[in-house]
């Protein structure tokens, strides 16, 4: 069996992972009352489950608190992406429905699972789930692929996408970023510059496509230089978490470190040993359009580097298009994104 090891884990939804940072962001603007114990004014996380008179909210530490909200207690509504209080509208304790994202502002009430609220800033789950849709759209319809050159007079990224070149053009309010050494999960990428941009690396882009999907003007874009090894597992180690492999493109031995953050996935057996084939440059039975065929499946494509999932938290490209996965653009590490973990 054929395993394939990435050197990066897709990342979870950029709004789901995110939240916290903007609820907190949002009560900043306002004057939190006056606590004795100031590392117990505020809790933040997801609701748990709801009660009469309050609800329990799973904090972002994974502690389970008890939430009261007394008569006198304000609960404010604020869309997703609210950055200050400005858009929020009143609610009441009968709003708060498990799944949404609250921070609480109030002080223990006897230990620390226990809290009494005097206000709660509420961000609707429902409302997550339609920005959170319309986001992974937007990424959706931008693209991606590997960068060929980069030109920073011109603010000009080509990118080379399947089988055509895209040109990205960034605009003055561009936001760019770039995964952190460690992480392909995009709420790590750090703030970054065209200019640390450079051939050879993986780039996805949100942005306004040409009707001839030859050029694309950016809202965003996330990079990253990412490495992807193949071949026989020779050793796993469990105590350790290292997997030892045989990499079939150089044939030196590689030792991977599998950590939490870590993506397993298991490919089914004919794409594994068509995936092996291509990485040797033996793939039998090469269809239209360089597909390679086992099984009564389609293999995957070439892939010079492993894609990050876009913020929406799917690869870029487009599954089942016509003319084959190659002609969407689609690259080996998405059809990796739509198999099952382990």
């Amino acid at each position: 069996m054929i395993s394939l090891i990435s050197s990066g884990r897709a990342s979870l939804p950029l709004l789901r992972c995110s939240l916290a940072v903007v609820l907190s962001s949002a009560s900043a603007s306002q004057p939190a009352p006056a606590q004795t114990s100031p590392a117990a004014s505020r809790q933040s996380g997801t609701v748990k489950s709801t009660a009469v008179d309050g609800f329990v909210l799973t904090t972002t530490a994974g502690q389970d608190v008890t939430v009261t909200i007394p008569s006198g207690a304000k609960v404010l509504i604020v869309p997703p992406g609210s950055k200050d209080l400005t858009a929020a509208s009143d609610g009441s304790i009968a709003d708060v429905q498990p799944g949404d994202r609250a921070l609480v502002s109030g002080a223990q009430a006897g230990s620390e699972s226990a809290f009494k609220a005097t206000r709660v800033v509420l961000m609707k789950s429902s409302a997550i789930a339609q920005t959170h849709a319309a986001e992974e759209a937007a990424w959706g319809h931008g693209g991606g692929g590997i960068v060929k050159s980069v030109d920073t007079s011109a603010n000009i990224v080509t990118v080379s996408s399947g089988l055509r070149t895209v040109t990205v053009t960034l605009q003055p309010a561009t936001v760019v970023r770039r995964y952190a050494g460690d992480s392909v999960r995009f709420e790590d990428a750090k703030p970054s510059s065209l200019a640390a941009i450079h051939a050879g690396d993986q780039l996805r882009v949100r942005g306004t496509r040409a009707p001839d999907g030859s050029s694309i003007a950016a809202d965003e874009i996330v990079t990253g230089t990412f490495r992807n090894f193949s071949g026989l597992l020779s050793s796993v180690d469990p105590s350790t978490g290292t997997v030892s492999l045989k990499d079939l493109a150089t044939g030196k031995t590689v030792v991977v470190s599998v950590t939490p953050n870590s993506d397993v996935r298991r490919l089914p057996a004919p794409i594994a040993q068509v995936m092996a084939a291509r990485m040797r440059g033996t793939a039998p039975g090469a269809g239209t359009n360089g597909q390679v065929r086992a099984g009564g499946q389609a293999a995957a494509p070439e892939a010079s580097a492993p894609s990050p999932r876009t913020p929406g938290g799917e690869a870029g490209g487009t599954a089942g298009a016509p003319g084959g996965a190659r002609r969407a653009g689609m690259d080996l590490s998405q059809m990796l994104s739509r198999l099952p973990t382990e």
